[in-house]
């Protein structure tokens, strides 16, 4: 497990869009993270607008750790015994319906908080529920000398829908109000269900073994502990994730250090994710670099560094350039990550990796919302981000320090 060698020329890249399969599960993903992403900047921004309160927006991270946690660990399990696009499918319908929901609620100005909290967590268990068959099924549709390339693509594809997003919702919102980006949200979300149904050839193989949850999250939880990288890796995520998650409190950033509205969060938050796009596909071109721990190590070290500089900005330029290499930065490592899981899980295990992968970011993700969301009010946006880099640093070097393992593993691809 130590040494995975894949011979994947610079060409292979785009043979993985001539399987038909595969682009409709790209696809299908594309427009679930639209979805998604419309969802969770609107609601931020409706909740913002209701509130005023940073600590609104916290209680979100708050509602989302809480029922993302058990029911990510039950998606696992469904992946691995249930037919992976039937999941998908349903899931994306359920949340067809509950953003549809939202919108109406908006539209007729009778929308309030407790709305947005109480729809947070139906979505939260709906997504978490859904995300494992995603990211599972993917093996099944391409051949595994082109996976590290499909896990590129996939998170590229998350990246792509939240560039889009921002702009779709800046558009709707200053042109037409509130309620209709969750109008394009809901008909993402149906795309997406629709997609997955024409998905044929999933080389589905039926579990034998009975399905017990909890026994089946035991022996999840048991594979990622023997794993030889991924407990460093997780506790890496966490411990920076959790003083430096700045992406769902975007509304304070921009009203806070830049003055600005809707729009800033657009132009912030696009740019972003255009940075986490090339930071997808320069994974591809550091093939060469064997130590993929080190390479994860060094773009999170710099991560902290640039949130660092991004709480010092306070030129709108500077702001965008720095947050366009927070998100380059952060998804080299997130890539590697999930090629790493994806290569070293047999088909039958795979679905729980994947969800446990999921807990430890999505742990740390909703924790970080409410850590920062807190801290935001009790010291300042701006003040919370420069501790958050610092700290980021130094969570860094004690992993390096004290889990050889992820600074030593090497991975060829």
């Amino acid at each position: 497990m130590r040494n995975i060698k894949l011979n994947i020329s610079d060409n292979d890249f785009l043979k993985i869009f001539l399987i038909k399969d595969y682009s409709l599960l790209w696809f299908s993903s594309f427009t679930s993270m639209l979805s998604m992403q419309i969802r969770i900047i609107a609601t931020g921004f409706i909740l913002y607008d209701i509130t005023g309160s940073g600590l609104s927006l916290g209680m979100l991270g708050i509602i989302q750790l809480f029922f993302q946690l058990p029911s990510i660990l039950y998606g696992g399990v469904l992946a691995d015994f249930f037919k992976r696009t039937t999941i998908i499918t349903i899931s994306q319908s359920f949340g067809t319906v509950v953003i549809f929901i939202l919108f109406y609620l908006t539209f007729t100005e009778s929308i309030n908080e407790w709305h947005i909290y109480i729809s947070t967590a139906l979505l939260s268990i709906n997504s978490t529920i859904g995300g494992p068959a995603r990211s599972a099924l993917t093996a099944n549709l391409v051949p595994k000398k082109l996976l590290i390339n499909a896990v590129a693509a996939n998170t590229a594809t998350m990246q792509i829908g939240s560039v889009a997003a921002p702009i779709l919702f800046g558009l709707f919102t200053v042109s037409f109000g509130a309620s209709y980006p969750l109008l394009i949200g809901s008909s993402a979300a149906l795309i997406s269900a629709i997609s997955c149904i024409f998905i044929k050839n999933d080389n589905y193989i039926k579990n034998t073994n009975k399905m017990k949850p909890i026994k089946n999250i035991i022996e999840g939880f048991i594979y990622v502990k023997e794993h030889p990288i991924l407990p460093g890796l997780y506790l890496l995520d966490i411990g920076v994730t959790v003083v430096s998650f700045y992406r769902q409190i975007m509304p304070l950033i921009a009203d806070r250090l830049f003055k600005g509205g809707a729009a800033i969060i657009s132009l912030l938050t696009a740019f972003n994710s255009i940075g986490a796009i090339a930071g997808s596909f320069l994974v591809v071109f550091f093939s060469k670099i064997k130590s993929k721990g080190l390479l994860v190590l060094g773009a999170t070290f710099v991560y902290g560094i640039l949130l660092i500089i991004f709480g010092l900005s306070t030129s709108l330029i500077l702001g965008i350039i720095i947050i366009t290499l927070l998100g380059a930065t952060d998804a080299v490592g997130m890539t590697v990550r999930q090629a790493i899981v994806q290569l070293t899980s047999p088909d039958h295990l795979r679905g729980r990796a994947v969800s446990l992968h999921s807990v430890a970011a999505m742990t740390a993700n909703n924790i970080g919302h409410f850590e920062i969301g807190i801290t935001s009010e009790l010291i300042g946006t701006r003040n919370t981000l420069i501790l958050g880099g610092a700290i980021s640093c130094v969570v860094v070097f004690l992993i390096w320090k004290l889990f050889k393992g992820v600074g030593s593993y090497k991975l060829e691809v």
